[in-house]
């Protein structure tokens, strides 16, 4: 019997733990589910006879080693800087391990000996960083295999709210980490078009976007992701003349947010005096010039030139409730967590709201001389506020990546990310059965 330990049940592990259970008989596993919280695992498990729940601490040492050595591979759902010590008691236990965090520096200097333990260490194995991989390299793959020379890879992926739960004026809601999303694109971000190295700064983000349609779903905007360069060698595309990662939101949003960017309210760098007695009207305000006369509203259009003919920006603001005398209530906080704050009360999803992941691909490329486009998209809607798209597409391949590596199907020992073919095609090829997949068209490129 194969023993598996997840460390941690929180939102995005749903899915995966319900994978987990249904192929336990099948598979003959055992799975302990391990969190801070005794009470959310054992609600992951469900009374099933295959797993059991723990109370843990992942900073235990003791504890942490004890129980990564019971086991045979370990799955680590904790936030990204909790992964290195259990990676590094997984290459002492020689135990494999699953994670779907960005591989960071400290992970990858893990190869070598991950390798000499005969382990693997999968990471970036969950939507974004995850399928995005998959799907991306299953198409490079096909191009270069034909013989064709790709001149551009573009990608954009984004955590939104389904059509049918759409009720609000910036078409949104938190559908993750709220806080992550409050703090997204600080830095610069950079890409390379055309052959020309790119760098747009964070002030002027928000104001550089690209706009996409998916059929069935309408119009998408997507801004630039940190850093696209990175991917070149990922990717193996080094040379290739246009490389760009984004997010996606729906049209409007990033013009709206850019307002927030630039009155200063998404800094995190400071705190606020007197933010517990503050209203929401008053951190606004706090932002604008002095001024006797004008009010809060007139100076917020003056200042970020919002125009007397652009009600539906304005109307978003207002929306939100931020010129309300409402108390904001936090001790001590910055800008970015006051913003937060408010921004929770109003884009919480409602009980019955259900959230959609939307990835889409651009692919240009030269094929016996003719100039070619493919578009691939794909869009998974939740089922409800348990089985979320966000948990779907985060724990299904995690999910499945496990299965292989236990099987043997995943066999290469060392520190991986999923680009290479015998990753990709099982674990794609599964997820369709989950309703994750991609459609594929070729465009005229004279059109884009």
């Amino acid at each position: 019997m194969k023993k598996l330990l997840v460390i941690g049940a929180g939102r995005s592990t749903s899915s995966l733990i319900q994978y987990l259970l249904f192929n336990a008989e099948i598979e003959n596993w055992f799975i302990t589910v391990a969190d801070q919280s005794k009470e959310l695992a054992m609600e992951a498990i469900n009374s099933h006879t295959k797993a059991k729940a723990i109370a843990f601490d992942v900073n235990n040492e003791e504890e942490r080693k004890r129980l990564i050595d019971e086991n045979d591979i370990i799955i680590s759902m904790l936030p990204a800087h909790m992964h290195i010590s259990v990676a590094k008691d997984c290459v002492k236990y020689k135990k494999h391990m699953v994670t779907a965090s960005y591989v960071s520096n400290e992970m990858k200097a893990l190869n070598k000996e991950a390798e000499a333990a005969g382990i693997i260490i999968m990471n970036e194995i969950g939507v974004d960083p995850g399928i995005d991989h998959l799907s991306a390299m299953r198409v490079i793959d096909e191009i270069k295999d034909s013989g064709a020379e790709l001149h551009a890879f573009e990608t954009f992926t984004g955590g939104l709210v389904a059509p049918e739960s759409d009720n609000n004026p910036w078409n949104y809601k938190f559908t993750w980490n709220p806080r992550n999303v409050v703090l997204a694109g600080q830095g610069t971000a950079k890409f390379i078009q055309e052959g020309q190295y790119k760098y747009i700064p964070y002030h002027k983000l928000f104001r550089r976007t690209e706009v996409m349609e998916i059929d069935g779903y309408g119009k998408f905007e997507g801004y630039a992701n940190r850093d696209s360069l990175s991917y070149l060698k990922i990717y193996d595309l080094e040379g290739i003349p246009t490389m760009y990662r984004g997010t996606l939101r729906r049209p409007g949003y990033c013009r709206a947010w850019d307002v927030f960017v630039q009155l200063g309210a998404t800094d995190d760098s400071y705190i606020m005096d007197g933010s517990e007695e503050m209203t929401h009207r008053q951190f606004i305000n706090s932002f604008l010039a002095y001024n006797q006369t004008d009010s809060v509203e007139l100076k917020f259009k003056h200042y970020l030139n919002i125009p007397q003919d652009e009600p539906e920006l304005f109307n978003k603001f207002e929306w939100l409730g931020i010129f309300e005398h409402t108390k904001i209530g936090l001790k001590n906080a910055t800008p970015a967590q006051i913003l937060q704050h408010i921004l929770e009360k109003k884009w919480k999803l409602d009980k019955e709201d259900k959230d959609m992941i939307v990835m889409w691909h651009r692919f240009r490329f030269k094929l016996n001389g003719e100039d070619k486009e493919i578009h691939s998209s794909m869009v998974v809607k939740g089922d409800d506020q348990k089985y979320t798209a966000m948990a779907k597409t985060v724990g299904l391949p995690v999910a499945i990546a496990t299965k292989m590596i236990l099987n043997g199907t995943i066999s290469t020992p060392g520190v991986h990310i999923p680009i290479s073919k015998e990753i990709y095609t099982p674990i794609l090829n599964e997820l369709e059965n989950y309703g994750i997949n991609f459609i594929e068209k070729e465009v005229d490129p004279s059109f884009y």
